[in-house]
């Protein structure tokens, strides 16, 4: 410790205290010069005179020294320590469990594990990131889905207001599901805010977003859902995809990284559009949505990118050059 936050003094205060002291000024009037009390002064004052050349030099011995005890004749040993903590590691039992086996309070075993570095256990080690890209756009697009619940009126995480009548508590008002599909090389979106997840929703919203990415030249070769029912029972979705001769890939179960640009879009959507701003209704976020997906697609930086929007790559395709 330097110097504490909620210091009174600063280095220079303190070095010019205890020289007005030394120069023959008192005590009491040179921490009445310097707005502390005369019991700080006087620290100061036997610090600065019990000190060596070199610490007053480099104004050492002013700096705050430590709270903290020299000794703590009631810690426990160091191989009774190390025995909670191996009691610990083998059954990954919290304090109030390890009390009743190691014969200690639980309040000096949360301490000896917090000193030791074992209260929390260690978090498994993660995979390191499998980033690719295929080469063209429409070798592969991601899809899934979000839900965001209705509302009337802005809630309690934008105004503070947690108060609703017993009309709000008796209404049900729903969820709205945003769909949306990725493409993998341009990061080219569509999005549409459907009232349920039903396989027929999907089925008809996938014709859409197919044809929205054939008017921008992309012909969709392969297509990639988690295991949704809807995705992967749909017979209708395996038909419209044989047809159009796009292969169906799903994520391994409990794998969402895999499906990672979808999920990761969904994150900024929900950050930028769905509750960066503050809407009246839910009614008023679902017009905003297109301007959003519009600004998304034609403007808005990705960093994966270089900084430049999705439609920069659609450019460069064949018959895009505009």
């Amino acid at each position: 410790m330097l110097l504490h936050g909620n210091a009174k003094l600063g280095l220079a205060g303190r070095a010019s205290l205890v020289r007005s002291i030394e120069g023959g000024v008192s005590i009491r009037e040179a921490a009445r010069r310097h707005g502390v009390s005369p019991a700080t002064a006087c620290t100061w004052w036997h610090r600065w005179r019990d000190a060596s050349p070199s610490e007053r030099a480099t104004l050492a011995c002013l700096f705050d020294r430590s709270s903290r005890p020299r000794s703590c004749p009631r810690m426990l040993s160091a191989a009774e320590q190390e025995r909670i903590c191996e009691v610990r590691r083998k059954t990954g039992w919290g304090p109030r469990q390890l009390a009743g086996r190691v014969g200690h309070p639980h309040a000096t075993i949360s301490k000896t594990l917090r000193r030791n570095g074992c209260s929390r256990r260690e978090r498994t080690p993660r995979e390191p990131a499998n980033r690719y890209e295929w080469p063209c756009p429409g070798d592969l697009l991601h899809m899934d889905s979000s839900s965001y619940a209705r509302f009337d009126r802005p809630g309690h995480a934008l105004t503070g207001d947690r108060s609703k009548t017993s009309a709000e508590v008796r209404a049900t008002v729903g969820y709205d599901y945003a769909h949306a599909v990725v493409d993998d090389h341009t990061r080219l979106a569509y999005v549409e805010l459907l009232p349920d997840e039903r396989a027929d929703t999907v089925v008809a919203f996938t014709q859409r977003a197919l044809g929205f990415f054939e008017t921008h030249g992309i012909q969709a070769r392969r297509l990639m859902t988690d295991n949704a029912w809807c995705y992967t029972h749909s017979r209708e979705l395996r038909r419209l995809l044989t047809d159009r001769g796009i292969k169906h890939l799903t994520t391994r179960p409990y794998r969402p990284r895999t499906n990672g640009k979808v999920e990761r879009f969904h994150q900024t959507m929900a950050r930028e559009w769905a509750y960066g701003i503050r809407y009246r209704n839910s009614t008023a976020r679902h017009h905003a949505l297109p301007h959003w997906l519009n600004y998304y697609n034609q403007q808005r930086p990705h960093s994966s990118l270089g900084d430049r929007p999705p439609i920069s790559r659609v450019h460069n395709l064949c018959r895009q050059d505009t």
